[in-house]
C-alpha cells in the first residue's frame, strides 16, 4: 500500500501540492477563530468537586477576582501616613472606581473603609476612614490612630510597619485583568507621587501570562524554525532540500492549530506550546529520509527513483517511531486535567499529520528537483563521502562504545543509581506567579507587597452547620398547632406554613413567628397558651437556627483562627469573630478590655444588626450568609506555592483531629490557592498514570516490532535512562516538580524510544543482509548513526530559541527538551551498542565481534 502512495508523489507531484494546499488553507482558515484561556481552574474540570464546591462558595460569600495595588513608602518617617501619600491613595482609589469592570461597591482602600468608633453617648459610629485627603500631618496621623484600633485593617489595607497601604480591585471578570491592570498603570503614572506602585494578584499573573504567552508563541515558533532551517543547512547545504522538511513542519502546525480551533477547543497555557513541539518533531522523518538521500545521491543518478527507494527503505521505522511518539503525547489524555488531554491529543494527530505530509510531500517534492538544483548536494556527497564533522563523530563514538562496552555499562549503572537517590529528592510545587522570571514586574509587585502585608494569596476555610432543626420544630409544631385547632383558635395560616412550606429554615421559623403574632392579635378568644406557647417554640429554634451567633460557634471560630494564624505559612486569617469583637468593644466601652466575644448569641446577634448601618454592610457577608448556617475564614498567605498550602491543609487536619468540630459542623477549603493545589495533585497522579500506562504501551509496540522480548528490552533502555537522569537531575538541582514537568515526563518515551527504533532495525538488518556482526557494527555507525545524531542535534536545538523566553515555563520545556534529546541521542548511540557488545550473542542473534568495529581493541 504504501509503495503505491510513494510511487503517485512521485509520479504526479503536482496533485500532491495542490492536494496539501488545498488541506492547509482549509484547516488554516479556522485559525482567526481562536478562542484564548489562561485561568489554571480549567485544570480542573468543571464537575469536579472541589472546583464546583470553590465556585458556589464565591457566588454564597459574593467572592470576586481582585487584583491588588499596593503603595509604599519608605522614606518618609511616617510611611504612608503624610498628606502626600493618602493624597495619592485617595485620588488612586476613586479613579480605580471609574474604570469599566471594577465592581465599586466592594473596593477596599482606606478611603472606602468605615472607622467605627464609640460616639459621645456610647452609641457606634460608622464613617469613612480617610473621605477626603488630610490637609496636614496632624490629620495624617489621626487616620493611624484610627486604623490601629482596627485589627480587620493591620496588615490587610496597611502594613503593620505602616509603610505600605494596599488597594484590593475586584473586577466582575478574570478575563478583563489585564486591561484593568494596565489602566491601573495609567493612573498611577499620572499621579504626582513619589511612591512606588505594585499591582499584582493571581487574576492579574494568569490573564497577563496569558498574554505574553501569546506573543512569545508568535517569537519562539519562527526562531525554532530559523534555528532548524540553519541545523538542517549546515547538515546539506542545499537550500531546496532545507525547504522540503520546513514545509512539512509548516503544514503540520497550520493543520494541527486549524483542527483544533476548528473543533471548537480554547487554546491554553499547554495548547499555546503545540507549534513549539511540532515544530523540531515534524522535520525527524524528513531528516531521516533527506540523511539518506544526500547519502546516497550522486550525479547522474535520477532523484525520482531514489528518493522512492529512500522512503519505502524508511517506511517501516519511521512509521513505528511515529506511532511511538504520538503514543507517548497521547498518552497525556489519561490525565485528568483537560487542557492537558488536549494538549496531548493534537500533538499526537500533528505527529501523524507530519508522518503522512512527510511520504507523500518529499517525493513529489525531491523527485521533480532537476539534476542542476540537486549538484550540490551531489557535490557535497562525494566530497564529504565520510560524512564530515558529524560522520566522524558518530564513527568514533560507535569505536568508543564497541570497545569500551563493559566500562560504559558500568559508568551507566552507577549514574542511575546517582540520578536514582536525586529522583526521590523532587518537590511537587508550583505557583502561577512564578511562570514569570524573578525581574518581573509581576513577581517584583508580589515580593515586595508580601514583605510588607500578611500576604496577597487567599485560601477559604468554610465552616457549615447542619441539623435536623427543621423536622424537630415540625413535630413539635404540629402537635401544638393541632390542640390550637381543637381548641376553636384559626391556625389555617400557622397549618399551611407547618405542613408544606418551601421556605429555609430561618425564613419558616420566622413566618411561623409572625403568623402566631397575627393570631394573638386578632383572636378574641382568653386562652391563647398554645399560640403564646408556639411562638416561643418558633422564636427559639429561629434563634439556635443562627448557628455561627451562638458564643460556643464563635468560641471555635477564634480559636481556630489563633491557631491557623500562628502557623508559618500564613499571615492573617479574617473572620466573623473581629467584626464583632470590634464592634462589641466600641459599643461597651471602648476599652481593649471590652475587644472579646459577647456572652449570647442575642448580643451578637444586636451589634450585627448595628453593623448594618455602616457604609458596607456587605462585607458581611463576605464571611457568613444572612442565616448564619455558614461562615468562611479569610486566609492570607505569602506564598502562592502549593507546599505551603498544602502544609496548611496539613496543620489544620491534624488541629481538627485533637479538637474535632462539634456533630453537624464540616470544614472545606476553597479559594484559588486551594484549587492551585487540587490540580496539582490531579495532574501528579495524572502523570505517573500516563507514564505507566506509556511505557507499557511502547513496551507491547516493541515487541510487535521486533517480534523478539530482547530486543524490546534493548529498544526500551534509552529511554528508561532518559527518563532517570532528567528526573534525577532535576530532583539534585532542587527544580520543583511543575506543571510543566508533569506534563513533559510522558513525552520523554515518544521521543527518547525512536532513535533506538531506527538503531535496531537497521542493525537487525545490516546484520541480516551483512552476515557478520562486525560488518553490521560499522556500517551502523555510516549513515543510519549519522541520521540519528542530525535528527538528535534538529530537535535538542530547535527548542534552544526558549531559553530566552521571558516565560519561565517556556524556559523549562526548552531545557526538558533539549535535554531529553541530548540524552536519549547519547544513550542510543554509545549506551545501546554497549549493552549488545557486552551482552554479546544474549543481545542479538548472529556472530559476535570480537574486536572493536572501528578497528580499536
Amino acid at each position: 500500500m504504501h509503495d503505491r502512495i510513494i510511487r503517485f508523489s512521485a509520479q504526479y507531484p503536482w496533485i500532491v501540492f495542490a492536494a496539501l494546499l488545498v488541506f492547509t488553507v482549509g484547516l488554516g482558515s479556522l485559525i482567526p477563530n481562536i478562542l484564548i484561556d489562561t485561568d489554571p481552574e480549567n485544570m480542573l474540570s468543571s464537575d469536579q468537586a472541589d472546583r464546583v464546591f470553590h465556585n458556589q462558595v464565591e457566588a454564597t460569600f459574593s467572592q470576586h477576582d481582585v487584583i491588588v495595588v499596593g503603595v509604599v513608602n519608605e522614606t518618609d518617617d511616617e510611611g504612608i501616613y503624610n498628606p502626600r501619600t493618602l493624597t495619592s491613595l485617595h485620588e488612586l482609589s476613586r479613579r480605580i472606581e471609574e474604570i469599566d469592570g471594577v465592581i465599586t461597591v466592594d473596593l477596599l482602600s482606606l478611603p472606602t473603609a468605615d472607622n467605627i468608633r464609640q460616639g459621645s453617648q456610647g452609641e457606634l459610629v460608622f464613617e469613612w476612614m480617610l473621605p477626603t485627603p488630610p490637609d496636614d500631618a496632624a490629620r495624617a496621623l489621626e487616620v493611624r490612630s484610627s486604623v490601629e484600633r482596627l485589627p480587620m485593617m493591620i496588615n490587610t489595607l496597611v502594613s503593620g510597619d505602616g509603610k505600605a497601604a494596599a488597594v484590593y480591585v475586584p473586577i466582575e471578570d478574570k478575563s478583563i485583568a489585564y486591561r484593568v491592570s494596565q489602566e491601573i498603570h495609567e493612573i498611577t503614572d499620572r499621579l504626582d507621587s513619589a511612591d512606588a506602585f505594585h499591582i499584582t494578584g493571581l487574576p492579574v499573573a494568569e490573564v497577563t501570562f496569558g498574554h505574553d504567552m501569546f506573543l512569545q508563541m508568535g517569537i519562539s515558533a519562527p526562531l525554532a524554525g530559523l534555528m532548524i532551517m540553519i541545523l538542517m543547512w549546515l547538515f546539506f547545504r542545499n537550500l531546496r532540500i532545507v525547504v522540503a522538511a520546513m514545509v512539512v513542519a509548516m503544514i503540520t502546525v497550520i493543520a494541527t492549530m486549524g483542527l483544533l480551533i476548528g473543533f471548537g477547543f480554547t487554546v491554553h497555557i499547554m495548547s499555546s506550546m503545540i507549534p513549539i513541539f511540532l515544530m523540531p518533531i515534524a522535520v525527524v522523518d524528513s531528516v531521516h529520509i533527506l540523511s539518506e538521500f544526500a547519502d546516497a545521491y550522486r550525479p547522474g543518478v535520477r532523484p525520482r527513483s531514489l528518493i522512492r527507494e529512500v522512503t519505502a527503505h524508511l517506511f517501516r521505522p519511521m512509521l513505528l517511531t511515529s506511532l511511538t511518539s504520538a503514543v507517548g503525547f497521547a498518552s497525556l489524555m489519561l490525565t485528568p486535567i483537560p487542557p492537558v488531554r488536549i494538549f496531548g491529543a493534537f500533538v499526537s494527530i500533528g505527529i501523524l499529520i507530519a508522518f503522512v505530509v512527510t511520504i507523500v510531500f518529499l517525493p513529489a517534492y525531491v523527485g521533480r528537483m532537476s539534476p542542476a538544483a540537486l549538484a550540490s548536494l551531489g557535490r557535497r556527497s562525494v566530497a564529504q563521502a565520510d560524512g564530515g564533522l558529524v560522520g566522524t563523530g558518530v564513527r568514533r563514538l560507535g569505536a568508543f562504545a564497541f570497545r569500551r562496552g563493559p566500562a560504559i555499562v558500568m559508568t551507566a549503572l552507577f549514574l542511575i543509581a546517582v540520578s536514582v537517590a536525586g529522583l526521590v529528592q523532587i518537590q511537587i510545587n508550583d505557583n502561577p506567579l512564578r511562570w514569570f522570571k524573578a525581574n518581573h514586574e509581576i513577581r517584583v509587585a508580589d515580593r515586595v507587597l508580601n514583605e510588607h502585608f500578611a500576604g496577597t494569596y487567599d485560601a477559604f476555610l468554610v465552616l457549615e452547620q447542619s441539623d435536623d432543626a427543621r423536622s424537630a420544630f415540625i413535630e413539635q409544631a404540629e402537635v401544638l398547632v393541632k390542640a390550637a385547632g381543637l381548641a376553636g383558635i384559626d391556625v389555617d395560616a400557622i397549618d399551611a406554613l407547618v405542613s408544606g412550606s418551601a421556605l429555609t429554615d430561618a425564613e419558616l421559623f420566622s413566618a411561623v413567628t409572625a403568623a402566631a403574632d397575627d393570631v394573638l392579635f386578632d383572636s378574641e378568644l382568653a386562652d391563647l397558651s398554645l399560640i403564646e406557647e408556639l411562638m416561643a417554640l418558633a422564636e427559639r429554634y429561629e434563634r439556635e437556627a443562627k448557628y455561627f451567633l451562638r458564643p460556643e460557634a464563635l468560641q471555635i471560630i477564634e480559636r481556630l483562627q489563633e491557631f491557623v494564624s500562628a502557623t508559618p505559612q500564613v499571615g492573617k486569617v479574617n473572620a466573623l469573630t473581629d467584626v464583632v469583637k470590634v464592634l462589641n468593644r466600641e459599643l461597651r466601652t471602648g476599652d481593649d478590655s471590652d475587644y472579646r466575644l459577647p456572652d449570647s448569641a442575642t448580643a451578637a446577634a444586636q451589634l450585627l444588626i448595628q453593623f448594618q448601618s455602616s457604609h458596607r454592610p456587605q462585607d458581611l457577608w463576605h464571611l457568613t450568609t444572612p442565616d448564619y448556617k455558614k461562615t468562611a475564614l479569610w486566609l492570607q498567605l505569602r506564598s502562592g506555592d502549593n507546599q505551603e498550602m498544602t502544609r496548611v491543609i496539613e496543620n489544620v487536619d491534624r488541629y481538627f483531629d485533637d479538637n474535632p468540630l462539634p456533630a453537624g459542623v464540616t470544614a472545606r477549603w476553597a479559594g484559588k490557592t486551594y484549587i492551585n493545589v487540587v490540580w496539582q495533585q490531579a495532574m501528579v497522579s495524572g502523570m505517573l498514570k500516563s507514564l505507566l500506562g506509556a511505557f507499557v504501551f511502547v513496551f507491547f509496540m516493541m515487541l510487535l516490532l521486533f517480534r523478539s522480548v530482547r530486543l524490546a528490552l534493548l529498544a526500551m533502555v534509552p529511554l528508561s535512562v532518559t527518563i532517570v537522569a532528567i528526573y534525577g537531575l532535576i530532583g539534585w538541582v532542587g527544580k520543583d516538580y511543575d506543571m510543566p514537568i508533569a506534563v513533559l515526563s510522558s513525552l520523554t518515551l515518544g521521543l527518547s524510544v525512536d532513535f533506538a527504533i531506527h538503531f535496531l532495525e537497521r542493525f537487525r538488518s545490516l546484520l541480516a543482509s551483512r552476515g557478520s556482526f562486525a560488518e553490521a557494527a560499522r556500517e551502523i555507525f555510516e549513515e543510519p548513526g549519522r541520521a540519528i545524531a542530525r535528527n538528535a542535534f534538529v530537535i535538542a536545538l530547535g527548542f534552544t530559541p526558549l531559553f530566552l523566553a521571558p516565560l519561565v515555563p517556556y524556559v523549562t520545556v526548552g531545557a526538558f527538551m533539549t535535554s531529553v534529546m541530548a540524552i536519549s541521542g547519547l544513550s542510543t548511540l554509545v549506551l545501546l551498542p554497549a549493552v549488545i557488545r557486552t551482552l554479546g550473542r544474549r543481545a542479538l542473534p548472529g556472530p559476535v565481534a570480537t574486536h572493536s568495529p572501528a578497528g580499536g581493541s
